[in-house]
């Protein structure tokens, strides 16, 4: 399985000239882009058996260029699959151009938009149809849709809006519960875009207003940046990547890669039946205060459903009883406290049994209470100093690290404890080799001191992540929609992910979780961030799967975690 690279507009017009110049010609790679589109559409639209179901019409949306020649193929094929297709074509020099002469040859009917004034034809074929294939721009997008396009594109969607609305008894009689009439409303086409839908930005996934959102996008070849970025993403629809035989070695200089379950299955350790629980490690979670009690229980819970053969939490001891209450199996260090957080006196106790474990985890539900902070900065080795202020006279108390590194085993950093070392004056040098850190954007903010704003973080998410990693020498998580994970050697890897289910708090605790009980059972750094991010998105799929959008919450999540792991392996 090679790689899924995430590539720009130019990257994939660069592969796609080079691979032409090796044999591959553009006529040969269109070809092979309508048919998979075609065949992505007959999928969606399949029968148990696989065939489409009889009688499914199908509306093509031919545009000048190359998208419009793929959206051709894709018409002869489906017509092939004995699907009704019509082209409407928006403009377009058809003089030699082999893919019309087919669709002519396949007597499919062709409707011009310089011969349909006011668009009443295409409402007609809108009105009645099942698929809108979108074949208009693509990639091609660099100014603002006006003109004829962008009148075509509202008719459109205006026509499948009045399609999907429903008619209802409310729409006579408007009360608050009026029962709805059954088989008055039309579920309304789906929108198939081709390589990108027309309008979105496929580098910065800027949306163009006259956008036609999409239910499925056929990219061909690799994944382009901008269809994985927000707003652009959100019609983008689910997203099918289809192989056009570019060979994979032209794209080996690309570092941007998406994660798959392949990738993931090939990282995960052994389970061999000749185990004992110390095969898989063991996890120390420092976590938890008396106003996040749950957040330790979450973070043990995701490291005991990844399979961790003991994970140990290291509480403030008044809230050790609630944790126990939903986390049975772990074992427990009561650590001193003031008033519910951890307090500086923990460093000796945890000191002192650093040996003992394969991974740490330090930060969920902390507080970022002063005795919390003076915590983590004693424990790992930062420790305050004084300077000058900048006009000379006041002195600031800040915090760097001195000293040795604090000897730890692999370290893994979530919430409270990024929190903590934003504090602190050049704190990634007090880091041991291999450390992971998983901020949210507004924790990478503060963690950067100001460089960007979390809105500028969002704008360039796989940029940001990649620089930062190398200059702090550590794997950084960045969460949200499309996480992503990058390493200090470059490498940088985009989560599938995007799931509103996942929009809930505790989420990222159990996240930390499973990614340090990963790190305990031996897994490299950036294997077991990206794995256990996969791990943690599969299992919000699930969840969603059965749950819906609304009302997943974060304790839906570790039992689903095995689930996750059966369903990759």
């Amino acid at each position: 399985m090679y790689p899924v690279k995430i590539i720009t507009v130019e990257k994939s017009r660069t592969l796609e000239s080079e691979a032409n110049e090796r044999g591959l010609s553009f006529a040969e790679m269109m070809e092979k882009a309508g048919h998979s589109t075609a065949l992505a559409i007959r999928r969606r639209l399949g029968t148990a058996e696989g065939q489409p179901e009889p009688g499914k019409r199908i509306l093509v949306l031919v545009g000048p260029g190359n998208n419009g020649g793929d959206g051709l193929v894709a018409a002869h094929y489906l017509w092939e699959m004995g699907a009704p297709v019509t082209c409407y074509f928006w403009k377009r020099n058809v003089e030699g151009d082999a893919n019309y002469r087919r669709v002519q040859d396949d007597l499919l009917p062709t409707v011009w938009a310089a011969d349909d004034p006011g668009f009443e034809a295409l409402r007609g074929l809108v009105s009645v149809t099942d698929v809108v294939v979108d074949a208009l721009l693509g990639v091609g997008v660099d100014r603002p849709i006006g003109g004829t396009l962008q009148e075509l594109l509202n008719v459109v969607r205006q026509a499948i809006i009045e399609r999907k609305t429903p008619r209802d008894l409310a729409a006579v009689v408007p009360l608050p519960f009026a029962p709805k009439v059954p088989g008055s409303a039309s579920p309304g086409p789906m929108v198939v875009a081709v390589d990108c839908p027309s309008g979105l930005n496929c580098d910065t996934g800027a949306l163009d207003p006259s956008t036609l959102s999409a239910d499925l996008t056929v990219t061909f070849a690799y994944p382009k940046v901008g269809l994985l970025r927000f707003p652009g993403a959100e019609a983008v629809g689910d997203l099918v990547v289809a192989d056009i035989a570019i060979p994979p070695q032209l794209a080996d200089d690309v570092s941007l890669e998406m994660a798959t379950s392949e990738r993931v299955r090939g990282w995960l350790p052994a389970r061999p039946r000749s185990a004992h629980k110390g095969t898989f490690g063991r996890a120390l979670i420092v976590a938890g205060s008396e106003t996040y009690v749950g957040a330790a229980a979450l973070a043990g819970a995701g490291a005991k459903r990844v399979g961790t053969g003991l994970v140990t939490m290291a509480l403030p001891a008044p809230i050790q009883m609630g944790v126990a209450a939903n986390l049975t199996e772990a074992t427990y260090l009561l650590l001193p406290h003031d008033m519910g957080v951890i307090a500086n006196g923990a460093v000796k106790v945890l000191r002192e049994r650093m040996g003992e474990y394969n991974a740490l985890l330090l930060g969920p539900g902390m507080t970022q209470e002063k005795e919390t902070v003076a915590f983590i900065h004693a424990f790992l080795r930062l420790e305050p100093r004084e300077r000058k202020g900048r006009i000379g006279f006041v002195s600031e108390s800040t915090t760097g690290p001195i000293g040795e590194l604090a000897d730890l085993p692999p370290l893994v950093v979530d919430a409270d404890g990024l929190n903590a070392l934003a504090m602190a004056d050049g704190w990634w040098k007090a880091l041991p080799p291999g450390t992971i850190l998983t901020p949210h954007p507004g924790e990478m903010a503060r963690l950067m001191g100001g460089q960007a704003t979390a809105w500028e973080i969002q704008a360039d998410r796989e940029g940001v992540t990649q620089r930062m990693a190398t200059e702090w020498q550590a794997v950084v998580v960045l969460k949200g929609a499309f996480t992503v994970v990058a390493g200090p050697d470059g490498r940088v890897m985009v989560l599938p992910f995007a799931n509103p289910a996942l929009a809930t708090a505790g989420s990222g605790d159990v996240l930390a979780g499973a990614i340090v009980g990963l790190r305990a059972q031996g897994m490299a750094a950036f294997e077991a961030a990206v794995a256990g991010s996969y791990l943690h998105g599969l299992a919000g799929e699930l969840a969603r799967a059965d749950l819906g959008d609304m009302g997943v919450v974060a304790g839906d999540l570790p039992p689903r975690l095995p689930l996750a792991l059966r369903q990759i392996r």
